[in-house]
């Protein structure tokens, strides 16, 4: 089935590809550009739609399959061998058919964004569906959000590429791809817009938001079509002012947890990136998870199926087919299994995806909300302090964690009013959000996407920044300076002045390894001394560079070096050999065009 899979979807994605072209000369004579742009964000979000409502099928096809499996409970056992058997399957998978790289998560898109003019591999079209299907399907304690945003975005960027579009409209397709894909996972079109607009796009204009519009409620027309299901169900009549305390309560704590979930994440991420075996940390995590799973069943798969019938009011699904399901009467047994759970999710995430397999923190980040809502509330209500509506209390949680861990408050505020239907619980949901957005962002200034872009000196906001790393050394470099070797004679060294326009010239030895360079304006006073031709040498003319650049830096980094030593002209170099010469106007030159460039093509 696999191999059935691998080869269907990479078929797919190089037929679309081979439309796009005719298209694009289609369009070039009879359509005007914005709408050209709103055309293309309907293929888009048709395309992420269709990608997402695929990978929901699969995914819950298989989940059914295995909670079949479970209902015998002599094959309990299995909680802890289906997660390891995803993980390997993906694992095999990633090496067999992707060389081992894949690029998980959404930080990655942003990266891509940053420094590779939103341009993203064409695998990615596919591949992240394929690898999250396989380990959420049989387990994996993680989401299928992240690999469908991936995705999405994979195919903005492609179609956009194949149109020739330019930087801002690649980005753009880019969004919508991202919008589309939320939208249709959850059927919350209006989550979708706003999930791109705070976490994919870091300059934002208001015409953009028609096509990203446009393609979160294309997906979501075809979400219903096809994946009629609804997630979730909240039967509400309201909220009680007298609750307005324990909502700020609440608050506080999702934002404090969303700084743990963030925190832990990243250092299990660590321990599993020490590892570099593949198989043998496939194996070791698959093991660790499938026992997790196994003694606290809630943390199989997404956690959706816990997190709705939480909001049925059966707590103590939490200790269905568990070691601990003789416990169901004593409440107090059950908040304190919940506080575990709280605390064990983000490590059985951080453990599915670091042992290789695929998906994503938003969905774990919801269940994580929903638990702790429910034990929050619950607690309260069995101290008799005050009776709290526990289902209002999940589902606000919901969104102060995903508001907390993602830093979208926006899109965790109508996310869980969309696929939840609490629109009488708007209220509650901004002060839960708004305070647990606040205090995560005072203790962890970056989202836990963003923190790759900072892990590699890049940040969203970072314009200059970005910009800079649009320009790449390769494109700039000038390679007609004359070289000499260090045995050349002065005599030697004059002729080649003569027929050079340059003031630089590179000392190579015969490896093409560069030695020094002869400046010009450093001989001038002695290059009309006829009698030291011959006695003179370049080795004893010659002076160091003041560095020596390697042609796969950052530019953000050459500009740094240029400052630093007040040079105008850098070598460069590739493995090590002498390629050309970077000038720091050239630089200059290049960073207003791109600027100028950018702000001639805007969305409008």
């Amino acid at each position: 089935m696999i191999n059935k899979i691998t080869v269907f979807l990479p078929l797919m994605s190089t037929a679309f590809q081979t439309i796009l072209p005719k298209i694009n000369e289609w369009r070039s004579r009879h359509v005007n550009k914005n709408t050209f742009l709103i055309l293309v964000a309907i293929l888009v979000g048709l395309v992420a739609g269709f990608a997402a409502i695929l990978l929901k099928i699969i995914v819950h096809n298989i989940q059914h399959l295995v909670r079949l499996i479970l209902e015998n409970p002599s094959f309990n056992f299995l909680l802890f061998v289906f997660p390891l058997i995803g993980i390997l399957l993906t694992v095999f998978y990633v090496q067999r058919f992707r060389k081992g790289k894949i690029g998980r998560g959404v930080g990655n898109i942003l990266i891509s964004i940053a420094k590779r003019s939103s341009n993203i591999e064409r695998d990615k079209t596919y591949s992240h569906l394929i690898s999250s299907a396989l380990t959420i399907g049989f387990g994996g304690s993680a989401g299928l959000e992240a690999p469908i945003v991936v995705t999405g975005a994979a195919l903005g960027s492609n179609t956009a590429r194949g149109l020739k579009m330019n930087y801002n409209e690649r980005t753009l397709m880019l969004a919508c791809g991202t919008a589309a894909g939320i939208s249709a996972i959850f059927n919350s079109p209006i989550a979708g817009v706003l999930f791109a607009v705070e976490v994919i796009l870091y300059e934002f204009s208001i015409p953009a938001f028609v096509p990203i519009l446009i393609s979160s409620a294309t997906a979501s027309v075809l979400s219903i079509l096809f994946y009629k299901e609804k997630l979730f169900f909240l039967i509400t009549k309201g909220w009680n002012m007298n609750a307005i305390p324990f909502y700020i309560i609440l608050g506080i704590l999702m934002g404090l947890i969303s700084v743990y979930v963030t925190r832990m994440a990243i250092g299990t991420e660590k321990l599993f990136k020490s590892k570099k075996k593949p198989y043998q940390k496939a194996i070791i995590g698959g093991v660790i998870l499938g026992l997790m799973i196994f003694l606290l069943p809630p943390l199989y798969g997404e956690g959706y199926y816990s997190i709705e019938k939480l909001l049925e009011g059966s707590y103590n699904s939490l200790l269905e087919n568990s070691l601990f399901s003789g416990f169901t009467d004593n409440a107090w047994f059950v908040v304190l299994i919940a506080v575990i759970i709280v605390l064990v999710k983000i490590i059985a995430t951080s453990i599915t995806i670091g042992a290789g397999g695929n998906g994503g923190i938003f969905a774990p980040s919801l269940f994580i909300g929903a638990v702790t809502g429910f034990a929050f509330a619950h607690a309260v209500n069995l101290l008799g302090i005050i009776h709290l509506t526990e289902a209002n209390f999940i589902v606000a949680a919901m969104a102060g964690a995903l508001s907390g861990v993602i830093h979208a408050p926006l899109t965790g505020i109508f996310l869980i009013a969309e696929i939840t239907g609490g629109y009488a619980l708007f209220v509650p949901l901004m002060i839960v959000s708004s305070l647990s957005f606040l205090i995560a962002r005072y203790f962890e200034p970056y989202s836990i996407y963003a923190r790759k872009l900072v892990e590699k000196g890049l940040h969203g906001k970072d314009k200059d920044r970005i910009v800079l790393n649009r320009i790449k050394l390769k494109n700039i470099i000038e390679t007609d300076f004359v070289s000499v070797i260090p045995s050349d004679s002065l005599g030697k060294l004059v002729d080649k002045i003569e027929h050079s326009k340059r003031n630089i010239f590179p000392v190579l030895d015969e490896d093409s390894h560069i030695q020094g360079v002869i400046l010009l304006d450093n001989i001038r006073e002695i290059m009309f001394h006829k009698e030291q031709y011959d006695s003179l040498h370049i080795k004893e003319l010659m002076t160091q560079p003041p560095c020596i650049l390697d042609i796969n830096e950052e530019m953000h980094d050459v500009m740094k070096k240029f400052d630093s030593y007040n040079a105008w002209n850098l070598p460069v170099t590739e493995a090590n050999k002498y390629i050309g010469f970077v000038s720091k106007s050239a630089i200059f030159t290049r960073y207003r065009s791109m600027l100028i460039k950018q702000s001639e093509q805007n969305y409008s």
